[in-house]
């Protein structure tokens, strides 16, 4: 599958905490770097996703804000 988001970054799941509507997926994208999630339990199991799976995190944000 293409994608026209282009930040795109190589992942392992290391967690997934389900919810009443949305889980909570934790990737580890290495260097100490974890990317937390939040998907439908309907795309969970859609993907039949589980901890160690490799996965593939995509940003595509219109707006990235940053803070001090």
């Amino acid at each position: 599958m293409k994608l026209s988001a282009r930040n795109q970054i190589a992942g392992t799941v290391v967690s997934i905490t389900p919810g009443a509507v949305n889980g909570t997926i934790k990737v580890d994208i290495g260097g100490g770097n974890v990317v937390t999630a939040s998907i439908t339990e309907e795309a969970i199991a859609d993907l039949a996703l589980a901890q160690g799976d490799a996965v593939t995190v995509v940003v595509k944000a219109s707006d990235v804000m940053i803070g001090k």
